[in-house]
């Protein structure tokens, strides 16, 4: 269970009831009620929903920068939002590790359809990041 208040749950009801109007699915009914109660128990139906939401640019166009910021805020107190909060902060101490050395060389490779490989040669060491809509992750590390 999530609680939801002020701005967020502002956005996050306003999204719901919008996925609700054009959805056959009875899950949208009951998330409209918890968003608007300001606790969330369907937390995975709201991610999915705030999600879609932010990567469409539609939270933005509609509630402005403070409404999209509500809603990553939100996003990234639930379950796939924090694996990816973790998996940027584990590659980011990885990187410090290169801090100081020169750089050789780096390259960016799509590897599918909205994920990409970052290559970094620095000093003789190449790390490899995946990027993709779960997260950053470190592909590899080696000489």
């Amino acid at each position: 269970m999530i609680g939801v208040s002020g701005e967020a749950r502002e956005v996050a009801l306003a999204e719901v009831q919008a996925v609700h109007a054009v959805a056959t699915d009875g899950k949208y009914a009951a998330l409209v009620g918890e968003v608007d109660a300001g606790e969330v128990d369907d937390v995975e139906t709201l991610e999915s929903v705030l999600e879609l939401g932010l990567q469409s640019g539609r939270i933005r166009a509609l509630y402005g920068p403070g409404g999209e910021q509500a809603a990553t805020a939100t996003l990234r107190r639930l379950p796939r939002g924090k694996e990816r909060t973790e998996s940027t902060a584990a590659v980011s101490a990885a990187l410090r590790t290169l801090a100081g050395r020169t750089l050789d060389g780096v390259t960016v490779t799509a590897v599918a359809p909205g994920a990409f490989t970052l290559t970094i040669d620095a000093g003789g060491i190449v790390t490899s990041v995946r990027l993709d809509r779960n997260g950053a992750r470190i592909v590899s590390v080696g000489t």
